[in-house]
């Protein structure tokens, strides 16, 4: 969800609940959540909560709903809730705050020990805090409170979250990274519903208390705070952090809820956002099957996250569950012959988005400014990834003509991007849309611009160099989005393109950006839209690390991309498939990998960019082995790593 959509969403009404035949687990079959609170928004005048004298709810400023708890200003007053644990289980607690001064605190206890607690700093405005990974057994007593400080507490919105699977920990040279890691993962696993939890339907700014309840399935916020939903394309940009921390349940429960909404009715569109329940649409974007938000580049983008979770997780749901495969099938053919016909491209075919707005479907994720596109760069690239995300989905499941097809359109697509649809320009002049009446676009086009590199559509050489300078040039001047969240996508732009200074830099002005409040006001302050923390998740994995799971097949490519003054960066409790792992890059011409637990050996490939005269492996001199991939040489090794084996490979 981006901010130019409020001036159009605003004007629209609320409609019912939509029912869309994701034939996922429904409500019914999800049992009650494990843990509780009562009255988490306040909106029952805080019952099921102890409230001493100067603690109450109030109306004049909810976060979300139509009240809010208060404590006045002063020592002594408290507002808490003692809930019984039913079972083992450890979990995250979160609740949007505003105050009038220091010295309050949001805090939870464990039969009556502290387990962690928040000082809150003077913030008039609400924002999210969260304590983590509290541990309870069968009859402990959670005691949930808000003690009082120097100035006046607001606080709504209570939530409870599963801690993540897996706690992975980062150590370096460069303490940044460190802080930017923890505060990442302790914000994206707040974000994290409980499944079983009740919780309210179709909330929006419109719209403050929904349209009644439902039962919350596996399922994590991608999108605004202020809306019960996830979106496609933040969730898009969110799996790779959440398979970080193992969120492996919750990324194959929203990927088959957009799967089986892609319908032959929609045109094979999938909805733009789901509820919670991860069963009905969000009613502000979804008012029937001809009027509801979509956008070309996500319908290919989920397609490419299915792959990316399949290589994470290993799960071979990915293959043979049909909601799954039926859509890759969709989404690569029938989708885009429905919606190729307003330009011409010879013997390639290119979705197309109608140029009439979002509710009838957008060429680009760019909703700002009135193109009328037809089709965008990000659309395009997008597009590309998709086939080669089939290719290699057809191949592991088995199917070698299809894989083979697959791949065939993705290099044609490609050929035909570089040779023609492009342009022959550079920088500014290279086109990166087209408009309805068949005009090229060229110039910045944010989304539909970064994309192009992003995916790897454009063909290595200096005019990819010169398209990612642009793009910096850009995005650091007049052209510089005002959502945080379009920010995001900038180090994963150049990382996949080996420039890791200026993906580095990214990543640290989104951080530092993290307490400036959000160009939507009830969004609250940058670090609360949750594409920030889970893309710095990934972009330290993934982008710094540069690692490339594919569980299905016990292997794993890495490659340090430590920025300029980062002499070493350490990550534990990597998990892949049913293996964990340690990796540590010293430089860019030494990696060592552990695994650390785990039935299997696994192939690990460490690479280094350039051509060394030399290489090692646990220091004993191998062939050296060089090959090249996207434009860019690599010198590297192949080792095996049996569970509980360490293996360092260097190059010089």
């Amino acid at each position: 969800m981006r901010p130019s959509r409020l001036s159009v969403l605003s004007t629209l009404s609320v409609l019912a609940v939509t029912l869309l035949p994701t034939g996922g687990a429904s409500a019914a079959a999800t049992p009650p959540a494990p843990l509780t609170v009562t009255d988490p928004g306040f909106e029952q005048e805080g019952a099921g909560w102890t409230l001493t004298s100067g603690a109450g709810t109030a109306t004049n400023l909810p976060h979300g709903g139509n009240r809010l708890l208060y404590l006045d200003g002063g020592p002594d007053k408290k507002a808490s809730q003692t809930i019984t644990a039913r079972q083992s289980g450890t979990y995250d607690f979160s609740a949007w705050i505003a105050t009038g001064g220091p010295g309050a605190h949001f805090t939870v206890r464990v039969n009556g020990k502290v387990m962690d607690s928040v000082a809150l700093p003077s913030r008039p405005t609400y924002a999210r805090y969260t304590l983590s990974r509290i541990a309870m057994a069968p009859d402990d007593q959670l005691e949930i409170a808000f003690e009082s400080g120097d100035g006046w507490v607001n606080a709504d919105d209570v939530m409870v979250s599963p801690s993540s699977p897996v706690d992975p920990t980062i150590s370096s040279s460069d303490p940044r990274i460190v802080e930017m890691f923890t505060w990442s993962k302790r914000k994206a696993n707040s974000w994290v519903q409980l499944p079983g939890t009740t919780g309210p339907l179709n909330v929006d700014e419109n719209n403050r208390s929904g349209t009644g309840t439902g039962t919350y399935g596996p399922a994590y916020w991608a999108g605004y705070a202020h809306r019960s939903a996830y979106y496609s394309r933040d969730f898009a940009h969110q799996l790779g952090g959440a398979a970080v921390l193992g969120l492996s349940t919750e990324n194959k429960a929203m990927l088959r809820s957009y799967a089986a909404s892609a319908t032959a009715q929609h045109r094979y569109y999938p909805v733009w956002a789901l509820n919670f329940d991860t069963t009905t649409a969000h009613a502000i974007d979804y008012h029937g099957p001809d009027d509801f938000v979509r956008e070309v580049p996500a319908t290919f983008e989920l397609v490419e996250k299915a792959n990316e979770a399949y290589r994470w997780s290993g799960d071979r749901a990915y293959l043979d569950d049909t909601a799954f495969w039926d859509y890759y099938r969709h989404a690569t053919e029938e989708f885009v012959d429905l919606h190729d016909g307003t330009k011409d491209n010879g013997k390639v075919k290119v979705a197309e988005g109608t140029g009439n707005g979002i509710f009838a479907g957008a060429a680009s994720y760019n909703e700002e400014g009135n193109e009328h596109l037809a089709e965008a760069g990000d659309g395009i690239a997008a597009q590309y990834q998709a086939y080669r995300a089939l290719a290699e989905l057809a191949r592991d499941k088995g199917d070698s003509a299809l894989a083979a097809a697959s791949a065939a359109r993705a290099k044609q697509l490609k050929e035909y991007f570089n040779a023609t649809w492009s342009g022959d320009g550079s920088g500014a002049s290279m086109v990166r849309a087209y408009r309805t009446d068949g005009t090229a676009v060229t110039g910045w086009g944010k989304e539909n611009s970064w994309f192009m590199p992003m995916k790897g559509i454009i063909d290595p050489g200096p005019r990819n160099d010169a398209y990612l300078d642009y793009i910096d040039e850009q995005a650091s001047g007049s052209g510089r989005p005002g959502n945080i969240e379009a920010l995001t996508y900038l180090p994963d732009t150049f990382f996949r393109n080996n420039r890791a200074d200026t993906a580095w830099k990214w990543m640290r002005h989104i951080y530092d950006q993290r307490n400036t409040q959000h160009t939507v006001s009830r969004q609250g302050p940058n670090g609360d839209y949750p594409e920030v923390s889970f893309t710095l998740l990934s972009q330290t994995v993934q982008g710094l690390m540069g690692i490339a799971p594919d569980a299905p097949r016990r292997s794993l490519t890495t490659q340090s991309r430590l920025p300029s003054g980062m002499d070493w960066l350490k990550l534990d409790d990597l998990r892949i498939g049913k293996s964990t792992f340690s990796l540590r890059h010293d430089g860019t011409t030494s990696s060592t990998l552990a695994h650390t637990s785990g039935g299997s050996a696994y192939t690990w490939e460490a690479r280094f960019p350039g051509k060394h005269s030399r290489i090692t492996v646990d220091g004993k001199k191998r062939p050296v082995r060089t090959k090249t991939v996207d434009g860019v040489t690599y010198t590297y090794a192949v080792v095996s790593v049996a569970p509980g084996t360490s293996r360092t490979v260097r190059v010089g």
